[in-house]
């Protein structure tokens, strides 16, 4: 594996929750991040999945500190942001963009498309003045828009068209690392592939590091090199794009894998599908042993009591399940 520019280390995020009217007391906690450890090469797409409430978006908040972490550290290029000042955290958002789920909410409404580019290269000064427009222009080829709507706002634009100019904002800053959060999630299926085509094009020209998020996992497979499994705040599976889809190990990947639809309704009408019994356990109160053990189909007491570390179960491949074997067998 190539040295990584992003790294996470034993990442958390919780939050407090409470109640009372006049005199407010701390009643629980949400861990929405629970001890993630990841890790990011120059020139990989990292795809993350998992069900809504898992901790995706929390994730990707927190490591541009949108969300402070409880604990862990995040470090990008050797700078650990978790204690990073003021001042360092804005140099090192030149190296770290994010793309939005919606490019409509992400946008300002009140800003043309050249203001919107524009605008994170005068705050960083990445060019002299003089030289903006001719850099805004380079963006919006970039990305496969005419620089004749370099006038026109938002609401002007379809929902393709807006996602593409989000990403030109994200490589204003020539960034070394994108989070794309469920970047194609609202669009058309047609524009969903010329997206995904031009951020696997993008990562290859630039050498960008990509984090993306998303659930379906036809789509994960089609751009990434590496998948991450996330449940209730935790990694349960990470390793090999192709080979975790094709050949999941951990229960829950299977049972997500199981939910892909097939084009062809003769195979869609004869396959198998691993339905989950009951719904995702709640962040606040989660429970004990292995987060996953109350919809297990292969629970055992002792899931019940320990919590299973990623393990190896194959190159470069990792599970947190204590029964790989038997499910590997199957």
């Amino acid at each position: 594996m190539p040295a990584p520019i992003l790294q996470l280390n034993d990442v958390k995020t919780h939050f407090p929750v409470s109640s009372g009217f006049f005199v407010r007391h701390q009643t629980g906690t949400v861990k929405a991040v629970d001890g993630v450890t990841l890790s990011v090469a120059r020139g990989e797409v990292l795809g993350l999945v998992g069900e809504s409430g898992c901790g995706k978006s929390t994730l990707a908040r927190t490591i541009l500190q949108l969300v402070p972490t409880t604990g862990g550290t995040v470090i990008l290029e050797g700078r650990n942001l978790t204690s990073a000042s003021a001042a360092e955290m804005l140099l090192a958002r030149r190296d770290l963009q994010m793309v939005f789920q919606d490019p409509f909410a992400s946008l300002n409404p009140r800003m043309t498309v050249y203001a919107t580019l524009a605008e994170p290269l005068l705050v960083h000064k990445v060019v002299p003045p003089d030289q903006v427009r001719a850099r805004v222009t380079a963006l919006m080829e970039k990305v496969g828009l005419s620089p004749r709507f370099l006038e026109k706002y938002p609401h002007e634009f379809s929902g393709g068209q807006r996602q593409r100019i989000a990403i030109a904002r994200a490589l204003a800053l020539e960034p070394k690392v994108i989070i794309a959060d469920e970047p194609v999630s609202a669009l058309d299926v047609s524009i969903q592939a010329q997206i995904l085509n031009l951020l696997s094009k993008l990562c290859r020209e630039m050498n960008l590091a990509l984090i993306f998020i998303a659930h379906d996992l036809s789509v994960v497979k089609h751009i990434s090199d590496r998948v991450a499994v996330m449940y209730l705040g935790k990694i349960v599976e990470l390793g090999p794009a192709v080979e975790v889809i094709e050949h999941p190990r951990h229960p829950y990947t299977r049972a997500l894998v199981s939910a892909i639809p097939t084009p062809d309704p003769d195979i869609e009408r004869g396959k198998k599908r691993l339905v989950l019994p009951g719904d995702p356990p709640s962040p606040l109160n989660p429970p004990a042993g292995c987060a996953f053990h109350p919809r297990c189909p292969y629970v055992q007491e002792k899931c019940k009591v320990s919590v299973p570390p990623l393990i190896p179960c194959g190159p470069n491949r990792e599970a947190a399940c204590v029964r790989l074997d038997e499910i590997g067998a199957q």
